[in-house]
Formats: structure tokens, C-alpha cells, sequence
């Protein structure tokens, strides 16, 4: 069992219950140490949530036991371990598979492949996802471990997470070309197709060309708000759809939307410190970049 460690370091006398919800623990979280298999300690003592705090306890946090959901199936499946702590890991997800799965869609699944990896492993772990990628996007998606980590995570304001994408599009972007793509995305009526629409919401996508020709453009891009198919979208209205991005106009035999989140960036909220990680492109965008550039 994981076990959580916080040290009272400012304040007077101050309750239990409250610190450890200002650590982001949850109420929810809170109860089933209490109930279901956790415990709460300080300084060597077990206490009820009503216990006075003073500068200087540590407090032990053990999490009780999660929720099972007994529809997530466990995928032999392999998946890339990219990083990997105590409370979370980073893995490069193929395109292909989802993120979670779906009332439709529930056998093969970030999640469904961590659930494998974590039994092969013998980890009492459950897969949360904190960032996550459309189904034929590949890269980098950060995962927690437990209700713990994600709480954590969830704390975080969406700026302190940096992803950065590599996209192969079609037509010739200015050679060096950047700058920031501020149009706002809405949902059209029916289906999951996304549009630019001055009543929707607004949208930020840097991006930076990062080679180009006549046909096609290698561009760099980061997200500074989080919309669905926001790169997508915002390619698409300047005239530049991805190569296998058939919803959004493009004509190719290319087989999925070429997208790929090659770096990730955070703070680790158990260090405190900064993560970043880069991985290369997967080998069907690199042969297509030869291809075309």
C-alpha cells in the first residue's frame, strides 16, 4: 500500500480533516481511509479527522481501498512505459487504442493495457488518467497510479501542463513561419465534428513550421487551452488539414490523423520538482515525413 507523507510546517493547531483536504485529498478519499482498509497517522499514533494539528507533526496518509470496476477488462496487450514513479507514469500510446474505454469500446484501452501491465507486475495499482490523446492520435499521456495522484494532478491549473505536438499537413506553410492561432471552436449540431465559430469557446494553439515544400508542412505545436480536436480544427480553417484527417478535408492514404504529443511537461507534485519528457515520432510519421519533405 502506498503510504503519503506531509509535514505540518505553518499555521496554529489546525484540524486534522481539513489539512490533509488542503494537501487535495478529497473528502471521498478521506472517508475510506477511515473505513476501507486506510489509515491516518500521526506522529506514530493513529487519529480520528477532529485531531489538532501542531508545526512540526508529520502525518502518515494510507489510502483505502479503491472502488473495483468490474467491467474494465485487463489487456495483455502491450504498452510503452515511458516513466514510471511511485504515484504515476508516463506511457507513449499508440495511435489506434483510446485513452479510456468506452460503453462501446472496452477491451483495448490505455487504461485496459495499464490494468494488464499492473497485474503482470504485481502493483495494487489503478490506472487514472490525467492527460489524454483522441484515439488516432500517438504520444505521450501521463497516468496515475491511484485516487491519490490524480487528486494531486487535478489541483494543478491546465498552464502548468505543456504538451507539444509534431503534425505533417498538407500544403506549404511560410518557411519558418509562427504564431499563435486564437479562433473559438464549437461543436456542430450533430456528430463529434468541431468547427471555428465565434460562439464557441476560445482556443489557443501555438505552432512553428518546422520544414516545408510545396505539398506539405512539418509543424510544431503546443496547446494553451484544452478543446476537443483543437489542432484538428484550427489547422483545418487555416487551409491546412492533417495528412489522415479525413473528417477534417484531407485526401491521402495516409491511415490515421498524423499527430503525435512528443513532449510533456509538469511538476511533479510529490517532489515537487519538474518532469519533461521527449520521445521521437513513431515510425509510420517518420516514413511519411520522408515521404513528403
Amino acid at each position: 500500500m502506498q503510504i503519503f507523507k506531509y509535514q505540518v510546517t505553518k499555521g496554529d493547531s489546525l484540524n486534522l480533516g481539513k489539512f490533509l483536504r488542503q494537501q487535495g485529498l478529497s473528502k471521498q478519499a478521506i472517508a475510506k481511509a477511515k473505513h476501507e482498509g486506510g489509515m491516518i497517522i500521526v506522529n506514530h499514533h493513529r487519529r480520528f479527522t477532529t485531531y489538532r494539528l501542531q508545526v512540526g507533526d508529520t502525518v502518515y496518509f494510507l489510502p483505502g481501498r479503491e472502488k473495483e470496476n468490474h467491467w474494465l477488462k485487463p489487456s495483455a496487450a502491450p504498452i510503452e512505459i515511458v516513466l514510471e514513479t511511485a504515484n504515476y507514469l508516463v506511457v507513449n500510446k499508440p495511435a489506434g487504442i483510446l485513452s479510456i474505454p468506452s460503453r462501446y469500446e472496452d477491451g483495448d484501452s490505455v487504461v485496459n493495457r495499464l490494468l494488464g501491465y499492473f497485474q503482470r507486475t504485481h502493483q495494487a495499482a489503478k490506472p487514472h488518467i490525467v492527460t489524454r490523446l483522441d484515439r488516432d492520435t500517438s504520444g505521450l499521456v501521463l497516468v496515475g497510479k491511484n485516487a491519490i495522484a490524480h487528486a494531486q494532478f487535478s489541483r494543478y491549473h491546465k498552464d502548468l501542463f505543456i504538451k507539444k505536438y509534431h503534425a505533417l499537413v498538407h500544403g506549404q506553410f511560410p518557411a519558418g513561419a509562427s504564431g499563435l492561432i486564437d479562433q473559438p471552436i464549437a461543436k456542430i449540431s450533430t456528430g463529434v465534428k468541431r468547427h471555428v465559430d465565434p460562439s464557441g469557446k476560445r482556443a489557443l494553439t501555438e505552432y512553428q513550421v518546422l520544414a516545408a515544400n510545396s505539398s506539405a508542412s512539418l509543424v510544431e505545436l503546443r496547446l494553451l487551452t484544452g478543446r476537443t480536436h483543437q489542432i484538428r480544427v484550427h489547422l483545418a480553417y487555416l487551409g491546412h488539414p492533417l495528412y489522415g484527417d479525413a473528417l477534417y478535408g484531407a485526401r491521402d492514404a495516409f491511415p490515421r490523423q498524423a499527430l503525435h504529443c512528443f513532449y510533456l511537461a509538469f511538476p511533479d507534485p510529490f517532489t515537487g520538482k519538474a518532469q519533461t519528457i521527449k520521445i521521437p515520432d513513431p515510425p509510420d510519421m517518420q516514413a511519411l515525413k520522408t515521404q513528403l519533405l
